[in-house]
């Protein structure tokens, strides 16, 4: 399960990323999927490996 949250994380990242450097449309949109990457990082990190979300 650890496995896919990072992968949700990193897809939220890379995401965040393209937004902010192809356009800035839907700013607000591209900073909220930032947001819920980082919540999702800090979650996996306080709750250790065996997390389940």
């Amino acid at each position: 399960m650890a496995g896919l949250l990072w992968t949700i994380i990193v897809i939220l990242v890379v995401l965040w990323i393209i937004g902010f450097l192809v356009a800035h449309i839907g700013g607000g949109l591209i900073h909220i999927l930032l947001v819920i990457a980082l919540i999702l990082l800090i979650i996996n990190l306080v709750s250790g490996r065996g997390a389940r979300i």
